[in-house]
């Protein structure tokens, strides 16, 4: 069942299509900008959506024809009045995404318009990237006499590496989505109408796809990304799909000429 949010104040909101979730940032009248009140509401949707064994993909989105184009700098300009309220306003920021990049399901950001700043923050936390012809991404924030938290900083130099986060944010222009494309930081651009449906399309790909084998190649992506060698425990850890029923099914479905019907277990 859809849950329904009024859409004239700045929230974020659940839509819910088992065995998909679509998360919609939301701040009438200033682009979707995030704001505190949705960054917490954002971290709480995540940690519930964590714990939801029913959820096979998470969409995030904007409402209307934008992801989000940055932070709200009305409030920022108080919660930064002192050193101390900045740190604690963005540390937790950077927790809302650590949330997201941990999140056990894979996720797909969607994106119309602009996405910048807060917005490209999210965008860069997700698993998948899809954009609209017409999006543009960027962290122009040298244009406003402030740095990008270390802590929202890691998601973007992860993704993009060194170089183009260089060029993001010591040059402070937008980048196209074809431009973004070339460079890595999307997974592929489509129309502007196209946006909304292929997201779902490649929603309802990683659906029909066994969950826990999801989640386990996101935690051995992760993993992977440090240098460390693998334990002989995590090594036989890798071959935990052995015991589960869905790899059962998924090769007696294989066998059968059939599609699986994956439970999770």
């Amino acid at each position: 069942m859809k849950e329904r949010i009024p859409m004239t104040i700045a929230t974020v909101h659940c839509d819910r299509t088992d065995p998909i979730a679509t998360v919609t940032l939301s701040n009438p009248g200033k682009l979707n900008a995030m704001n505190a009140t949705m960054w917490q509401e954002l971290r709480h949707t995540m940690l519930r959506l964590a714990e939801d064994a029913d959820i096979r993909c998470v969409i995030v989105r904007g409402a209307g024809e934008v992801f989000a184009a940055g932070g709200d700098i009305e409030e920022l300009r108080e919660a930064r009045a002192t050193v101390d309220s900045a740190l604690a306003y963005h540390e937790s920021v950077g927790q809302v995404l650590q949330a997201i990049q941990q999140l056990p399901q894979p996720t797909i950001a969607a994106i119309q318009g602009p996405c910048a700043g807060a917005g490209l923050e999210i965008a860069c936390s997700c698993d998948l990237r899809i954009a609209g012809q017409s999006a543009r991404f960027g962290a122009p924030v040298m244009k406003l006499g402030f740095s990008m938290y270390p802590g929202e900083l890691a998601g973007l130099l992860a993704l993009a590496g060194p170089a183009l986060t260089k060029e993001i944010l010591l040059e402070g222009r937008l980048l196209t989505a074809a431009d973004a494309l070339s460079k890595g930081l999307l997974t592929r651009v489509v129309s502007d109408d196209d946006v909304q449906t292929e997201a779902m399309t490649t929603a309802q790909r990683i659906a029909s796809g066994a969950p826990l084998v999801a989640r386990w190649h996101k935690q051995w992506i992760e993993r992977l990304m440090d240098p460390a060698q693998l334990s002989e425990g995590e090594k036989r850890a890798s071959f935990a799909f052995v015991d589960s029923d869905d790899y059962a099914e998924g090769l007696a479905a294989f066998l059968e000429k059939r599609p699986p019907r994956f439970t999770g277990h």
